[in-house]
């Protein structure tokens, strides 16, 4: 994959912070230092927007994160979860976070998906084909679809250094 990244493009950020949140648990026991994230995957260019797509749980004990996203420059759109009659819960963000991304991209130069759900391979094939938009991907390569990987131009692997991307790791 050879891409270009210079200071004068403008990129927009998109955090599947669900998918993020339990490749760190289930890899590190740690979590997610969304912070040096953010600062990676910009890499001194322009960021135009940064959106972190969250549930909301049923206790409503996630304020002080949603807090803290927003203070990173981070924005957060919230979804309830989800909690159907037989007791099955569901939280997905996966067609807002498309319709996001589609939807910005006229105003960007390069999109960076937050991400290693391998449902985002058909976005990212559409936003290459008719936007000509630079994809990115960036996410614990130990839990990211392979299929993601081979399809984006550029693939950040946090599990490179993940000292560098966690907190609370041993």
């Amino acid at each position: 994959m050879s891409i270009i990244k210079h200071k004068e493009q403008r990129v927009g950020v998109f955090i599947d912070t669900q998918n993020l949140y339990h490749s760190a648990r289930n890899l590190y026991k740690a979590r997610v230092n969304f912070s040096a994230v953010l600062k990676e995957v910009v890499s001194g260019r322009k960021l135009v927007r940064a959106i972190a797509y969250v549930i909301t749980s049923e206790a409503g004990d996630e304020k002080n994160f949603f807090e803290a996203l927003n203070n990173m420059g981070i924005e957060t759109k919230t979804k309830d979860l989800q909690v159907f009659a037989g007791g099955a819960k569901k939280a997905d963000w996966d067609v807002g976070m498309a319709v996001d991304a589609i939807t910005m991209a006229q105003k960007l130069d390069a999109i960076v998906l937050v991400t290693g759900d391998g449902d985002f391979v058909p976005l990212v094939e559409y936003l290459q084909r008719n936007s000509g938009i630079q994809v990115e991907v960036a996410s614990f390569g130990k839990s990211t679809s392979q299929r993601l990987v081979e399809a984006t131009d550029d693939f950040i692997d946090l599990s490179e250094n993940p000292k560098k991307y966690l907190i609370g790791i041993r």
